[in-house]
């Protein structure tokens, strides 16, 4: 992945009030009833109406939801229209929307699509702009990664919050429902009205590559309660709230963007594991949820992956679950849906089995013709798609982006990054970090006793839009607060070089803080604390990742887990050490003792305070 740049919001004009009210005429006539436009909802009959009215190929689009590249709908850099050129044969996202009529674009940090703020709400008014312009055009539905923590799109200036585990750590539904809140208000005043958030899975296994601490925690309760209320709050402010991954992605060592995971639950374990969060979703009407890419024997023996089983997403997830929202599947362009069926099937099994919105598939003209020929030929029926199609314009209308698709620069400035969402954002953050080892009371330094910090360690590439590395933040951070602190990044895999600078430069620190990142048994990590503790220096170590950390080095004196690299969380790390504030997180995973992974070292609730 790409980091985006920042810079100019490039050259997309701001439509007028005459060009929005002229772009929305033909949607406002389209619906109008009788010959009078009506004010009331937009009901079933008025959107059957609108489906009534779309040529097969415009309803094949509304079933897509794609990338394009650029930070402009109608002017991106050169080298964002090759890229669209070579990957969907295109140039513009204009030009996707005029050729498929896609019903919906998903934002990456890497397509340069989320610059800053202005820009993205530029480039989602020519989105829009460039739909509803069309004959018989369609709002848009705006997508995006945005689930805080390690996974984030858009960046600073936007508030970023502590991940799923942190806040499962403070473990506050009010907190859940705050974050919900406060991210749905700044994303739809950036024209973005659909998250793929909260991650539902409960993460019951600390091998997990790809979930981790992207989930709230193991104890599937928990998890429901957090789901649910952060559910609440992106709702409340206007944007879909997206559960995934159905029917749970928490148990596997295997990563379904590079493989095709098996989850070996048993019907009973499945029920009692991974169900509960997804019912707590649709109990608290969450408007879509989001398909894994998983092998789920007990729910379908096919050995086909849940986004294309007909038994999961339609017996289980519509029929048994009663759940009759929108259905998305992860990204089409995963491995772990491509491994048995070639890119073809794939969109058409998906909609067999009871998707709504096909998610990037890695070819758009091989998906899109692919649906269009299955409905031609009759494997998929036109009354098939028109359901599918009644969901996502009901979505569209409930999010009212039939009234009004477009946001502006005012609405902007006066949600994104505004000074009590920031100060919101790092209370949450206060109530999340955890201590975890504190002997003899080696925590909180004193700028007294320990004036002089070294902050060594992991410097893994920030998540999208923070200032990092985390040694610099966290080292900057102690500054603020008192204390002399100078960085020294080591590296996630230190050199024996690395390590030996680091011990010398110990020798003028009164203590050493060290940020580690997924400790394993062979890290070169370990021998780096190892190391610095050797030198007699009071070391403090951050498992700024996963709190398995600390099970790979029990011999530190003090060890807190901040769940995540990205500066809110890093910062409050540093107020707990400086005891500006008293750690108040408790672990919501257990931590295994390394030697013996049957034996728990820490359980779930483990977290000491002062």
């Amino acid at each position: 992945m790409h980091d985006s740049s920042t810079g100019s919001t490039g050259d997309t004009a701001r439509p007028s009030r005459r060009t929005v009210l002229a772009a929305t005429a033909g949607v406002t006539a389209a619906l109008a009833i009788g010959g009078t436009a009506q004010a009331a909802p937009l009901d079933d009959s008025k959107l059957r109406g609108l489906i009534s009215r779309m040529t097969l190929e415009e309803k094949v689009g509304q079933l897509f939801v794609m990338r394009v590249y650029g930070h402009s709908a109608t002017a991106p850099d050169q080298a964002d229209i090759d890229a669209n050129l070579k990957e969907i044969g295109v140039r513009t996202a204009a030009d996707l929307i005029a050729k498929y009529r896609v019903g919906g674009i998903i934002y990456f940090t890497w397509a340069h699509n989320t610059r800053d703020p202005h820009q993205i709400a530029d480039l989602s008014n020519g989105i829009q702009k460039a739909s509803l312009e069309l004959p018989r055009g369609l709002p848009v539905l705006i997508s995006t990664d945005q689930e805080h923590g390690i996974v984030a799109r858009v960046g600073r200036p936007a508030t970023l919050f502590p991940g799923a585990m942190a806040v499962g750590a403070g473990g506050s539904a009010s907190d859940a429902r705050t974050l919900g809140r406060i991210a749905g208000r700044e994303l739809h005043a950036m024209g973005i009205r659909q998250d793929y958030a909260p991650v539902a899975d409960v993460n019951v296994n600390p091998a997990n590559p790809v979930i981790g601490v992207r989930s709230f925690g193991s104890d599937p309760e928990a998890v429901a309660e957090l789901v649910a209320a952060e559910v609440t709050g992106f709702q409340a402010s206007g944007v879909a709230a997206t559960a995934k991954h159905f029917p749970g992605h928490g148990d596997t060592e295997t990563d379904s963007h590079y493989g095709f995971p098996v989850i070996t639950h048993t019907r009973a374990q499945w029920d009692a594991l991974d169900a509960p969060p997804f019912r707590a979703a649709i109990e608290a009407g969450i408007d879509s949820i989001m398909t894994a890419h998983i092998m789920v024997p007990a729910l379908d023996a096919s050995g086909d992956p849940a986004t294309l089983s007909r038994p999961i997403l339609t017996g289980i997830l519509r029929e048994e679950l009663g759940y009759d929202g929108v259905v998305v599947t992860d990204s089409l362009g995963m491995q772990g849906v491509r491994t048995k069926y070639g890119d073809d099937r794939v969109p058409v099994l998906a909609l067999k089995a009871g998707v709504d919105q096909l998610l990037n598939p890695p070819n758009l003209d091989v998906a899109w013709n692919a649906v269009l020929t299955a409905v031609r030929t009759g494997e998929l029926t036109e009354e098939r798609l028109d359901a599918s199609i009644l969901r996502v314009l009901r979505l569209k209308a409930k999010l009212g982006l039939f009234t009004n698709a477009y946001v502006s620069d005012g609405g902007v400035d006066r949600a994104v990054g505004v000074r009590q969402h920031l100060i919101a954002a790092d209370r949450i953050a206060e109530r999340t970090t955890t201590l975890l080892v504190n002997e003899g009371g080696l925590l909180p330094l004193s700028p007294s006793e320990h004036g002089r910090l070294l902050v060594v360690g992991a410097d893994p590439a920030s998540p999208s839009g923070t200032t990092g590395p985390p040694t610099g933040v966290l080292a900057a951070a102690l500054t603020g607060l008192g204390f002399t602190a100078t960085a020294l990044s080591t590296g996630t895999a230190p050199s024996s070089a690395a390590v030996a600078r680091a011990v010398a430069a110990a020798q003028d620190a009164d203590a050493v803080v060290v940020a580690t990142y997924n400790v394993t048994a062979s890290s070169a990590q370990k021998s780096l604390v190892q190391q610095l503790l050797a030198t007699g220096r009071p070391v403090v170590a951050v498992a700024v990742r996963n709190p398995y950390d600390v099970a790979h080095l029990p011999s530190v004196p003090a060890y807190l887990a901040s769940y995540s690299w990205t500066d809110v969380e890093v910062r409050a790390a540093a107020r707990v050490i400086a005891g500006r504030v008293a750690p108040r997180g408790k672990l919501p995973v257990p931590v295994q003792r390394a030697d013996n992974p049957a034996q728990v070292l820490y359980p779930v609730g483990h977290g000491l305070t002062y």
